[in-house]
């Protein structure tokens, strides 16, 4: 199992999210797994730079404070690993 030198985890090991802090790392391992900076990913995908780094840092924003709250209620989790679209 190969291993990434950003994170120290497991390439292929998915990301289970129950926090912001969770979420946080899995976008920040991705992103740095894909070889792109933040203002890269941001551009990329329409956000400022600085919410993107309020998301890996895993400050809790809105959002993503309603998204667990409803994974929670429901008694589900989400993972996160590599899609190959």
């Amino acid at each position: 199992m190969e291993t990434s030198p950003h994170s120290g985890i497991a390439d292929d090991r998915p990301f289970r999210v129950y926090t912001a802090a969770s979420l946080g790392s899995a976008i920040r391992h991705f992103r740095l797994q894909g070889g792109l900076s933040q203002a890269e990913l941001a551009a990329r995908t329409g956000l400022n730079r600085t919410y993107l780094s309020d998301l890996e840092q895993g400050k809790e924003t809105e959002q993503v404070r309603r998204i667990l709250r409803v994974l929670k209620e429901l008694g589900v989790r989400m993972t996160l690993e590599r899609a190959d679209w």
